[in-house]
């Protein structure tokens, strides 16, 4: 019989990739990673498959709006354009919009780095995720999907293993405490522990694939 370890062992193994590195972002604690993820959190927010939100938050990048200045300044039809050549077609206009006015308010208010916004949250996670949720199409659930990634560099949200996350544990038969499930790897391997339980929340071949391996 095998043991929670060897679940998350194989679990990672199978699915372990962030959804940022999924979306070619290499995080860390400077103003671009941390805009790109937040841009890919709002992308994940919307009812679209995750595969098209991260290609829509890599394509965004690779036409120039990388940083919150860059998408600002392009042009409403512009963000449209790279949405639809990433297939992100039924939120894209919306989303255009979203994109352009979460980028003025992160100007306005942090001054383009989201490490300020970390600041005025004074180490409390839940005030961090309320802070969140001011960017346009950003809720509750996009706050938790930037907070499930942006623990592998802002230790103070540690353990963020949400609703969907301990939806994936009770798949496959883990522990639903986050601090319990915390506990099977080391801190710095919980953003990729929370990506992979998302997957198995998502999709029953995961599940089925980590019980084969596990």
């Amino acid at each position: 019989m095998s043991t929670p370890q060897d679940t998350v062992t194989a679990l990672l193994d199978e699915a372990g990739e962030t959804y940022a590195e999924q979306a070619g972002i290499t995080l860390k604690d400077t103003p671009a990673p941390l805009y790109r993820l937040l841009v890919l959190a709002v992308l994940l927010s919307t009812r679209i498959r995750a595969d098209i939100a991260v290609d829509a938050a890599h394509e965004l990048v690779r036409s120039g709006m990388g940083t919150p200045e860059k998408m600002r300044d392009a042009s409403w039809q512009d963000r449209v354009d790279a949405l639809g050549r990433a297939h992100y077609t039924r939120y894209d206009e919306s989303t255009a919009t979203a994109l352009g006015e979460g980028a003025e308010l992160l100007l306005d208010r942090w001054k383009g780095d989201l490490r300020r916004l970390r600041e005025e949250g004074r180490g409390d996670p839940a005030h961090l995720r309320e802070l969140l949720t001011e960017f346009p199409r950003l809720g509750p659930t996009g706050a938790d999907i930037f907070c499930r990634e942006a623990q592998e560099v802002w230790p103070e949200l540690r353990p963020a293993l949400d609703g969907k996350a301990r939806q994936g544990a009770e798949r496959l038969g883990l522990p639903t405490d986050p601090d319990d499930l915390a506990a099977l790897v080391p801190d710095g391997r919980l953003a990729h522990l929370a990506a992979a339980l998302t997957r198995a929340a998502l999709a029953k071949d995961v599940v089925e694939k980590v019980r084969e391996d596990a």
